[in-house]
Order: C-alpha cells, then structure tokens, then sequence
C-alpha cells in the first residue's frame, strides 16, 4: 500500500507496510501514481506532454530500484503477527489510578461528569492504592518498568494520597526489581510550590490542562459558579514548566465546534513560552453544541496545514516547540505490538475507580458491561480481557486499507465503542483527524530533512 500526498509544497509518498518515506519531485510522483496499473511503455506515453522522455525514464529506473530493494509497494506481513496475541501471557504495564472522583471545575465538555464518572464523588483511599500497586507489581511479569498515572477528577483534592502511593511505590522497587515511572494529570487550580517541589522530583510526566485563548479556555473549563480558570492557572504553569526546564511536561487543551480556528490556541500557548504541547478535539455525541461535526473538517484540515507550515517557520528561526500530535518517528517508533494494538487498554494499561474496580481505561470508567474486576480479586472478567487482546488493526475492517494504521494504531477503542457500539468499529470523524495529523508530521520530518 502507497500514500501519495502534497503538503506546504512538498510531494510526499509514504510506504505503508515498509515505513519508508520519500519526498520526491513531480514526475517521480505522477509515475508511482501509476506503477502498479501500467506497464512502462504506458506510464511514458501518458507522462510524455508533461515531462522529457528522458527524464521519464530516470525517474521509472529509481522507482523500480526503491521497489526492488522493499522500500515501495511492499507487501504486508504483520497479519500472521496477530495470530499469536490472543495466546501471549497477560502482562500489565501501567495503571491509570483515578485519585478522585471530584472536580473544583465545570469543564462543559468533561467526559467524566465533572469527576464523577456516572457514579458518585470519592477519593481513593491510600489502601486501595496500595492494593492496586502491589497488583501491579504482582501482574508485570518480567517487566521492570511500570507506570502510574494519577487522574481524576481533580487528583490534588487528594494530593496526600498521591504523596503515599509515590513513597510506597518507591519502598516497593528494590525489593521487587520494579521502576515506577509516576505522572500526573492536574487542571492547575490547587498547584502551589509545594505540589510542584514534589513533582519535579517524582514525577516523569505532568499534564497541565488548559485550552488556549483566554476566552476559549473560560468559555469551556469554568469554576462551578462560572467564572474562568485561565487567570489562575497560566502564573503557575509558567512557573511550573520553567521549573521544569520546559520538559517532561504538556499543556494539554482541547478544542471545539466552538473554536474550529484552533491552530490560534497551539500558536498563544507557544507564545505564552510553553514548549510542550497538545491541543486535542473534543470527542463527544453529535447532539452537543459544541462537537466537532463532520462539516468542521475542511478548517480543521486547514488549520493543522497552518499550523505545521508555521512550526516549519518558526524551527527554522530557532523558536520551535513540540505539538504531540505532530511527533513522529521515523526511524525507530514503537514496536510491532504498538503498532498494531496502541494503547494496551483491557490488557497492558487499565484504570482503577477510588474503591478498587478495574475498567480497560478511563473512558470507560462507569460502564458496568466493561467491569474487569477489582483490586481485592484481580481480573475476573477474563472475557473482556481477550477481547481487547484482540483489538487491533485487522479486526477493525476501516482500519484495513487506511494509511495511517501503522500510526495510530487503529485508535481509540472507547470513542470507536461509543460511537459504533464495538470496540472494532471507528470513530469516522477521529479517523478523518488522525489522518490529516499523520500527514503534517511527515511534512515537517520532511521539512526538517530537506
């Protein structure tokens, strides 16, 4: 399979199943468009009022070599790898620890009911953390490094119980031959000096929740009685990522229906001095106001072709800074199991309400039908388990022929569950997002390259 595009004036052509990439010139581009239908008598003749015979010919010889030597058209041979996921040994890796189930925000567009996940307010109590880490640590196997996230809700409201948990893990790795890897995931409300003494020096990763704009963010993540949370935020998470060294942190935000310009939200983060970022689209039910809609997409593209021809600008001025959804690698990346599974959700990675139940992830936190278990008893729904062991690529039929599969990894299986009612559908309009993000990453790799 072979992606062709253009983008910012770049001729591009991905090899799916090789991961090779080229950036070529016009008639190399026409020519590969059609290698695979027609002979090269055929390709000459079509091509001739365009290009000089010659220079035809050049270009058919390097595309012939690049097939040749695996590095187009390659033939696919990852689907025999899916046989054997089902029979591998269950092997967890990270914890998604809902600290709380509270939030001192309204977001409008929260997912988890302003922390309550469909259920009721709680914090996780220190003892069913600690069961959920020695869990953990119980269910690793040989795999030294773990992870732990601390989510909510708002996880400061229980920031003493996020104190405990790091110290007991920390007691835990030398006796088990574990590494915990702790992050954390804050609206920045509760952030003091305290809090970030700590989590310059636990935590790998800490995500700051704020969505761009002033107008944007307080239109969308205000307090319960209304008023914005961008004045009392941006102070702290500037002190907070200079701390840090602007690493091992994002600003995380998320766009609307409401602000489809969102490039201007990345771009006021980059100049507000932030490093790090991701600005995500919301993912919610069509009958929201503010839900992205399939009408949104032709800006939305634009605005990822805007903001990846800026970035390109602004690296070559030495002012560049790091969008999530626009890093790439090309030489290593993940893994072949990364790459075609993703996330882990059901298997490797699972989430843990404040009294100790587990769910495939957080998004799905609140949906008896996906209950695993829980902390005192382990995994009990073993079903469950093997079906999201067998999420991957090829059970997910739209998932076959897209280009990008390789790079999302077939996405995510909560929002293809709550819109299709599988955790092997799709959600379209992500898919649609995804690709056009994909696109921009390799033009900007291409970009650097050149």
């Amino acid at each position: 399979m072979v992606h062709q595009y253009k983008n910012n004036g770049y001729d591009i052509v991905l090899d799916v199943n090789s991961g090779a990439i080229h950036v070529v010139d016009d008639v190399t581009y026409d020519i590969i468009a059609l290698y695979e239908t027609h002979t090269r008598e055929e390709i000459a003749d079509k091509l001739s009022g365009r290009y000089g015979r010659e220079e035809i010919l050049e270009a058919l010889g390097e595309v012939q070599t690049l097939t040749e030597n695996g590095e187009l058209f390659t033939p696919d041979g990852y689907e025999d790898y899916m046989t054997d996921f089902k029979k591998r040994p269950t092997v967890v890796k990270a914890l998604c620890l809902h600290i709380a189930h509270d939030c001192n925000l309204a977001c409008r567009y929260c997912f988890a009911e302003e922390g309550e996940y469909h259920g009721r307010r709680a914090l996780m109590s220190f003892e069913v953390g600690k069961k959920a880490l020695d869990f953990l640590i119980e269910n690793s196997g040989q795999r030294r490094n773990l992870e732990v996230d601390f989510f909510g809700g708002e996880p400061l409201m229980n920031w003493q119980v996020v104190k405990d948990l790091v110290a007991y893990g920390r007691e835990q790795e030398e006796r088990c031959n574990k590494k915990f890897r702790f992050t954390l995931t804050t609206n920045g409300v509760l952030l003091n000096d305290e809090v970030m003494e700590f989590c310059n020096r636990e935590m790998a990763n800490v995500v700051l929740s704020i969505d761009g704009r002033k107008e944007v963010h307080d239109k969308m993540r205000p307090f319960r009685e209304g008023a914005g949370s961008y004045e009392l935020i941006v102070p702290k998470f500037r002190k907070f990522a200079e701390g840090r060294g602007e690493q091992r942190y994002y600003v995380r935000g998320t766009f609307t229906h409401y602000n489809t310009d969102f490039a201007a939200d990345v771009l006021h983060l980059a100049d507000l001095g932030f490093k790090q970022i991701s600005v995500e689209p919301v993912v919610a039910p069509p009958a929201e106001p503010y839900a992205i809609q399939e009408s949104d997409l032709p800006q939305l593209f634009a605005e990822y072709d805007r903001l990846a021809a800026e970035m390109s600008e602004r690296r070559r001025k030495g002012e560049d800074f790091n969008f999530f959804h626009f890093m790439i690698d090309l030489e290593g990346g993940p893994c072949v199991a990364k790459r075609l599974s993703g996330c882990g959700s059901g298997t490797e990675y699972l989430a843990v309400t404040p009294w100790g139940d587990f769910y495939p992830c957080h998004q799905f936190v609140g949906n008896e039908a996906f209950l695993l278990g829980n902390v005192d008893e382990g995994i009990t729904r073993t079903d469950i388990r093997d079906t999201f062991k067998c999420c991957n690529v090829y059970a997910k039929p739209k998932c076959r022929d897209c280009f990008a599969k390789f790079y999302c990894s077939g996405g995510c299986a909560a929002n293809a569950y709550n819109f299709t009612g599988e955790i092997t559908g799709a959600y379209d309009v992500g898919c649609e997002l995804e690709r056009k993000r994909v696109e921009c990453a390799i033009m900007l790799k291409a970009a650097e390259a050149v």
